[in-house]
């Protein structure tokens, strides 16, 4: 069974950081990473489930035209609407993944510290989705932590494994640490270089 709305609703009571996404290294480092590993410079349309705080999807609005972030705790959607107010091409959302995915079009769609959150059905319908409505250059990175969660019923290894498996798409590319995955899949398979006519 996937994770409950109530686990994350509980982590945000009276913590507008739970997991210090703001202040430690290792996030700031991780989320300068995934950044980097974009290969476009701007997106037409991006779509980040799980959002959390906002802090990541901070980054995302600075790459796009248009930018949907949803989240399964009220708190971490009001927090983030808080954090990207002012920028109109930013929507925010409560919802919890992959049931209320978002009707349109993505060529971007960010799964970061998420998947390992739902059970393996979940996690298949949540592929399902997110191939339906990727575009057709679209793109979606994955990066996941890979220690153990206590109530999880996949962890990071096997999330990517079913990715690399059920997604049809260029491996573009692959970055692991000991402490994360990281995984970017494309339906457009040239690489930077290539599109700049450098190879």
């Amino acid at each position: 069974m996937s994770v409950e709305d109530t686990y994350f609703d509980s982590l945000f009571k009276g913590n507008d950081d739970p997991w210090a996404m703001r202040d430690r290294w290792y996030e700031q480092r991780k989320r300068a990473l995934l950044m980097a590993c974009l290969p476009r410079r701007q997106y037409r349309s991006v779509f980040e489930p799980g959002c959390a705080n906002g802090e990541t999807s901070a980054e995302l609005a600075g790459r796009c035209a248009a930018l949907l972030c949803s989240d399964t705790a009220a708190a971490a959607v009001a927090l983030t609407r808080q954090r990207l107010q002012g920028q109109p091409h930013v929507r925010v959302e409560h919802g919890r993944q992959p049931q209320q995915w978002p009707a349109g079009t993505f060529d971007l769609i960010v799964l970061n510290e998420l998947c390992y959150y739902l059970d393996s059905a979940a996690l298949d319908e949540l592929i399902e989705r997110a191939l339906a409505s990727l575009s057709a250059d679209g793109q979606l990175l994955a990066c996941h932590w890979r220690a153990p969660i206590e109530g999880c019923e996949l962890d990071a290894e096997q999330v990517h494994r079913r990715l690399r498996h059920k997604l049809p798409m260029t491996h573009l590319l692959q970055h692991e640490e000991p402490d994360f995955l990281l995984d970017l899949f494309s339906r457009d398979p040239l690489s930077v270089a290539q599109h700049e006519g450098l190879a």
